[in-house]
């Protein structure tokens, strides 16, 4: 049981699209991302995906529709569902999703992250 400071924790990225463990409870990651630009078109044909805002905003785009998220929103992308996050300006971002999950599902991309790193 140790407390998270979510400030320090996101200090310590440096970069985007490379997100962080910052905790697990009940076979969920919950980690830490910075991001800016546009992500790949991906799902996770079995997994939910929670992104909260905690600074910045960015549009979660999906195939037949947008979502704006400003700080202090969260979004539920389900299981199988195509989406790419984009992002004019930095964003720092909360996710939690299953330990298992692949981070752009079966996309094979240079923004596939295949080893977590745990802050």
């Amino acid at each position: 049981m140790n407390k998270v400071n979510l400030a320090e924790k996101l200090a310590m990225i440096g970069g985007h699209w490379t997100p962080r463990i910052v905790g697990e409870l009940n076979g969920q990651h919950v980690n830490l991302v910075k991001f800016q630009g546009e992500f790949v078109w991906h799902d996770h044909g079995d997994e939910d995906e929670l992104f909260l805002v905690l600074k910045g905003g960015f549009r979660m785009e999906f195939r037949d529709r947008s979502v704006e998220l400003t700080v202090g929103a969260f979004l539920i992308v389900p299981k199988g569902v195509e989406h790419r996050p984009v992002a004019i300006e930095e964003v720092e971002g909360m996710r939690f999703e299953p330990a298992a999950i692949q981070y752009i599902g079966e996309v094979d991309s240079p923004m596939t992250v295949r080893n977590w790193e745990r802050i």
